[in-house]
């Protein structure tokens, strides 16, 4: 193990014990509830991390997949709520009067646990497998996954009695076990979302250091390239972006128990938006600055709403504008950022001392630029 992955590692672990014994300490119910939503928010960044700054697919859809998995856990946690034979609370109120057919398997936790994951990366590799085989790409297919996001969360308002309509399904009380209003449990709860994003971000870095990650970036950069070698671009993407999906609906069902509601606002087209832009802030193609992106973003959401509630939404927007001037890699990327600034500066006005037959001022800053 090279230096450079030794710190990796003892960053990881340090990371994780201060969210596991650290927040519990410092932060109150409320707080530890609002930090569980984001680390569900960054498992879904991972996700949109491997499609899109390994993979090159922008997917401005990826809501539809986040719902679908928080739909399922919703649909099973209503169930509970409700009791043995008891219909749902919104379906009464829109007048159901016996459970749907769709709703049956989601009484049971086999089914409807593993279908959070199972469902989303089902509809992505079916999507995929239609999509890539066309050669489909760039700006058209961000604009189909739009459409999709748009066409699902319109279904899902249309479908008062099935789905909740506008309001979603909310109320929900207990997880296997767990009271989801109880402090305990909520802590127990939390520290569960650590647990997966742990085991999510393991996964992630051991698939993009693979093969199979090296060849998803081969077909990033020069898709006609690896397409000439012999393989197949289509099949490599696809596998991609149901893997992202997969992530996303765990993220989705993760959120639910965690924040008590999933609804179509949560799903539709600037969610999708939003959840592009936290990996963008947090730097492309790192595991960890897509986490730290989703994280950062939206406490910052949070806390600028609480202090300027008439102007958050512009110290928002000042923030994406700052990151993507000064950091065009991401919060990842300042210490390479700024090393390669630094060299640059260095050159420049350093040149005239050059030793002789050091070269022209421009050889001298393009090797600077080169070395950082």
């Amino acid at each position: 193990m090279n230096a450079k992955s030794l710190r990796s590692h003892i960053l990881f672990v340090l990371v994780g014990l201060l969210l596991i014994f650290g927040a519990p300490s410092m932060l109150s119910d409320f707080r530890l509830s609002l930090l569980a939503k984001y680390l569900c928010f960054a498992i879904l960044a991972i996700g949109v991390d491997l499609s899109w700054g390994y993979g090159g697919m922008l997917a401005l859809g990826q809501g539809v997949f986040f719902g679908l998995g928080g739909y399922c856990m919703g649909m099973y946690l209503k169930l509970k709520s409700a009791g043995p034979g008891q219909l749902p609370d919104f379906m009464t109120w829109s007048g159901v009067d016996k459970l749907p057919a769709l709703w049956k398997p989601f009484r049971y936790a086999w089914f409807a646990l593993p279908m959070a994951v199972l469902l989303p990366a089902f509809v992505a590799w079916m999507l995929g497998s239609l999509i890539f085989r066309q050669r489909v790409r760039g700006a058209y297919f961000a604009i189909l996954t739009q459409a999709l996001a748009v066409a699902f969360v319109t279904l899902l308002v249309g479908q008062q009695g099935l789905t909740g309509g506008t309001n979603g399904l909310t109320n929900v009380r207990e997880l296997l076990g767990l009271n989801l209003r109880d402090s305990g449990d909520r802590h127990a709860l939390y520290l569960i979302v650590v647990g997966v994003l742990g085991v999510v971000f393991i996964i992630a870095r051991q698939l993009v250091r693979s093969r199979y990650g090296r060849l998803l970036v081969a077909v990033r950069d020069g898709e006609d390239r690896v397409r000439f070698l012999g393989y197949d671009p289509a099949k490599v993407k696809t596998s991609a972006f149901a893997i992202s999906a997969g992530m996303a609906g765990l993220a989705g069902a993760l959120f639910v128990p965690v924040v008590g509601i999933i609804s179509p606002a949560l799903l539709g087209v600037v969610p999708s938006i939003e959840m592009v832009i936290w990996v963008a802030v947090g730097g492309r193609a790192t595991i960890y600055g897509a986490a730290l992106g989703a994280v950062v973003v939206n406490w910052a959401k949070t806390n600028l709403s609480e202090r300027y509630p008439s102007g958050w939404l512009y110290f928002q927007g000042a923030l994406f504008v700052i990151v993507m001037m000064f950091a065009p890699r991401g919060l990842a990327g300042i210490r390479s950022t700024v090393s390669g600034t630094v060299a640059h500066l260095r050159a420049r006005f350093d040149w005239r001392d050059r030793a002789p037959g050091a070269g022209s001022a421009t050889e001298v800053i393009d090797r600077a630029e080169a070395v950082a």
